[in-house]
């Protein structure tokens, strides 16, 4: 193994999932489990099977990964029972991933007072779990639950938790700064010694950020020998939240020189992959985040954009490009070109750089964003509106008129129901309809009523799907006038998952724009003839 190679575990759909206001369904995690695959993350955590229904889901039917390994998160056997028997265990077993991942203790405060259990023991417990996992996956990890801080307290002991892991076949050993309350240069000394008795090659660092720290923390960890990072998307996780892999990585890559197994192009997509988190989670992305912020790279004039103009690195620590992110210049009509050219790339979409068509596409882009569209977590728009602006899309169906409409009544069983009826003109080629559809509320009645017309006409919409609905208000100060964007994601019979916005200060009407690019983005992608 190369000194020089660092392997990137993500833990987001289990730290990132215990963030306040964050609640990840299945659907969620496969989605995101599968954008982290394809940026070429070495493991993603996916949960801890037995725990809760939504992992147990996610679990049971997970995501086909091809770069990335799936791992499981549980925690050793507990006290008087083997390793063979607890059911805990066996949960996480049954999962059946390529990665199994323990917790356990190494704090002798917490062994004796959290566990209620001997020194001697809670050593056997790590050993005993270690060791079946070992023999049930490819790969065992074991996470030292507050290391440090147990280092501090009784060396001998945390040492001798981390020996018998590795003694007993895990392939990685993390040390765990779990209250986040250790600086850099504590890590660095620690990690220091404990190099001495388990190679760097099997060590790894978990870090929160309790003093602001996870990121200097595992980069220090690493320079310490650690070859094994773990972290959040966006540093996502409870309190303070964990490490941020966003701002690690690119920092790990083009600060110290190490290979995150992550190429060029993966690297690229940081920026891309930090915005669709937030979009998933209906969250405003950090504006000033490192590297991928929307203001990381923005220049406000005067001496600065004179002096970028003869040496961006005058003012950029790296090239924004790198991290898929632009440098932004007001006076500037190119601040962005390379990276719509970089997406028509993605798409398939081949064009001259100098094809006036570019411009056009980006001019439209700014005024939508400053609409307020979002792009980076709706794919099949961009994609859309791409394609519209070099003349390619066929018009499937036309809207003519929608109006629909909520009944609050008391049913023949004295139960209080709202209904929602949808009433949709549109049409087809040369053929006029008038449908009426009920649903789940207005946006399920409007669904209802386009597939009553179109199912019939377009079987390609057979298989197609809404699996998540999200509604952020963009001008909370509107009150109940505020513009509104929607995000809707589909899924069909092939696996293919897509997302699709929509905007207005109407709820209703941004639903329709969605939903309406959801099916069209079906049809186009089928080869459907309008």
């Amino acid at each position: 193994m190369s000194d020089k190679r660092v392997y990137i575990y993500d833990s987001t759909l289990r730290d990132g999932a215990q963030t306040q206001g964050v609640d990840f369904s299945a659907a969620d995690k496969a989605t995101i489990a599968l954008e982290l695959d394809q940026v070429g993350i070495d493991y993603v955590e996916g949960g801890w099977p037995g725990a809760n229904p939504t992992d147990d889901s996610f679990f049971s039917n997970p995501p086909e990964l091809t770069r990335a390994r799936l791992g499981a998160f549980g925690m050793t056997r507990r006290s008087g029972r083997s390793a063979e028997n607890d059911p805990g265990l066996t949960a996480v077993f049954n999962a059946q991933t390529k990665v199994v991942c323990l917790v356990g203790k190494t704090w002798d405060f917490h062994a004796k007072v959290a566990l209620g259990v001997e020194l001697d023991e809670n050593i056997e417990m790590i050993k005993d779990s270690i060791g079946l996992a070992t023999k049930k996956a490819e790969e065992s990890i074991f996470d030292a639950e507050h290391f440090f801080d147990g280092y501090k307290q009784n060396t001998n002991f945390a040492l001798s938790c981390v020996k018998a892991a590795f003694e007993a076949g895990a392939r990685w050993i993390v040390l765990c700064d779990t209250n986040g309350g250790t600086l850099p240069h504590q890590i660095e000394e620690i990690v220091g010694e404990v190099v001495k008795h388990v190679p760097g090659s099997h060590l790894g660092i978990h870090c929160h950020d309790d003093t602001g720290n996870a990121v200097a923390n595992s980069l220090a960890a690493v320079r310490a020998g650690v070859r094994q990072v773990q972290g959040t998307l966006n540093g996502l996780g409870e309190r303070c939240g964990n490490a941020n892999l966003i701002s690690i990585i690119p920092s790990l890559v083009f600060k110290m020189g190490f290979n995150t197994g992550m190429n060029e192009e993966d690297i690229g997509r940081l920026t891309h992959l930090s915005r669709f988190i937030d979009d998933r989670l209906n969250r405003p992305s950090d504006t000033s985040a490192a590297y991928v912020g929307e203001r990381a790279f923005a220049h406000k004039g005067g001496l600065h954009v004179s002096a970028i103009a003869k040496d961006p690195k005058t003012y950029e620590h790296v090239d924004p490009k790198v991290i898929g992110n632009e440098r932004h210049i007001v006076v500037s009509d190119q601040a962005g070109k390379s990276n719509v050219l970089a997406r028509f790339h993605e798409i398939g979409i081949e064009i001259d750089s100098k094809d006036p068509k570019v411009m056009t596409l980006l001019d439209d882009i700014k005024r939508r964003e400053h609409e307020g569209y979002a792009y980076d977590g709706a794919g099949a728009s961009f994609e859309l509106l791409a394609r519209r602006v070099l003349g390619s899309v066929p018009e499937f169906f036309r809207l003519q008129s929608f109006r629909v409409m909520d009944e609050r009544r008391w049913n023949a069983k004295n139960e209080l129901i709202t209904l929602s009826e949808a009433t949709l003109k549109i049409e087809v080629g040369d053929q006029n309809f008038m449908t009426v559809a009920e649903g789940n509320g207005p946006v399920n009645a409007l669904d209802n009523a386009l597939r009553k017309v179109l199912d019939p006409l377009y079987p390609q919409l057979d298989d197609m799907k809404l699996t998540d609905y999200k509604v952020r208000i963009l001008t909370p100060g509107g009150g109940t006038g505020a513009i509104t964007r929607v995000m809707i994601e589909s899924v069909d019979g092939k696996g293919r998952r897509w997302s699709t916005v929509g905007v207005s200060a109407n709820l209703i009407d941004a639903s329709y724009n969605a939903l309406n690019e959801a099916i069209t983005y079906k049809l186009f992608r089928d080869g459907a003839k309008a």
